[in-house]
C-alpha cells in the first residue's frame, strides 16, 4: 500500500469530517446571515421547479441510501437479504435516483450558466460546488456498469467495511481499498471532498432542512385572545 493511498483513504476522511462538522458549527455561530441557499427563483422560474424537484428527490434518496447501505453492518441485513441481492437493489434504485438527480442538476447548471441575470449574481464558489456535485453524480452512475460485472456483492461489502472502520475509528481501513477500481476510489474521494468544502458553500442550508423536522415534535403553540 502506497503512502498516497493511506493518506487518501486512511487520513483524509478524518480531515474532511472534522472540517465538515467544525466548519459548519463555526459558520453558524459567526455568519448566520449567510446560512441560506440563495434562491434565484425571483430572477427566473424557468427550469427551476423541474430541475430542483428532480435533483432534491434524487439526491436525498441517494444520501440516505448510502448512509444506511454503507454504515449498516453486514450481519444485520444478512438474515433478510443476500449481499448480491442487496447490490442489485442498490444498483437499480440508486441508478434511478442518480439519473433523476443528474438530469435535475444539469438543468439547474444550464439555467445558472446561461441566464444573464442569474449568472451576474452567481459566485465562483456556487459554480464550483455545483460542478463537484454534477461530477460526483456522473461518477456514481459510472460505477453501475462496473458493479454489474461482479454481482456477488463482494465489492459493496468491502466498501461498506471501509466506511464502517472509518466512523468507528478502527484500523485497516485504507488497506481495504487495495485493488478497488479507480472509478470507485474517485467517487469516494470526491464525496469526501464535498464534505470538506461543505461549510464554505451554500450547501450549509441542508442543516436547516434536517433541523426543520424538529417542528414535528415541538409542543403546540397556544394563542389566547386578549382579555
Amino acid at each position: 500500500m502506497s503512502y498516497t493511498q493511506f493518506f487518501l483513504f486512511g487520513i483524509y476522511p478524518y480531515i474532511a469530517l472534522t472540517v465538515f462538522l467544525l466548519g459548519s458549527l463555526i459558520r453558524f455561530d459567526r455568519e448566520q446571515y449567510t446560512w441560506k441557499s440563495d434562491s434565484s427563483q425571483l430572477l427566473k422560474r424557468g427550469q427551476l421547479r423541474l430541475g430542483s424537484n428532480l435533483f432534491h428527490a434524487g439526491v436525498l434518496f441517494l444520501f440516505f441510501g448510502h448512509f444506511v447501505g454503507m454504515l449498516t453492518p453486514h450481519f444485520v441485513y444478512e438474515p433478510f437479504i443476500s449481499s448480491g441481492a442487496k447490490q442489485i437493489l442498490a444498483m437499480v434504485t440508486g441508478g434511478i435516483a442518480g439519473l433523476a438527480a443528474f438530469i435535475g442538476l444539469s438543468l439547474l447548471l444550464h439555467r445558472r450558466l446561461t441566464e444573464p441575470r442569474i449568472r451576474a449574481v452567481t459566485r465562483a464558489g456556487d459554480i464550483v460546488i455545483v460542478l463537484l456535485l454534477w461530477l460526483q453524480l456522473l461518477l456514481g452512475l459510472a460505477t453501475i456498469p462496473l458493479s454489474a460485472q461482479h454481482l456477488d456483492g463482494g465489492m459493496m461489502v468491502r466498501l461498506a467495511e471501509w466506511a464502517q472502520r472509518i466512523v468507528t475509528f478502527r484500523g485497516g481501513a485504507a488497506e481495504l481499498m487495495e485493488g478497488v477500481g479507480w472509478i470507485f476510489q474517485a467517487h469516494l474521494f470526491l464525496g469526501m471532498t464535498i464534505f470538506l468544502v461543505f461549510p464554505f458553500t451554500r450547501l450549509v442550508h441542508v442543516w436547516s432542512g434536517f433541523a426543520a423536522t424538529t417542528y414535528l415534535a415541538r409542543a403546540w403553540q397556544l394563542v389566547r385572545p386578549r382579555g
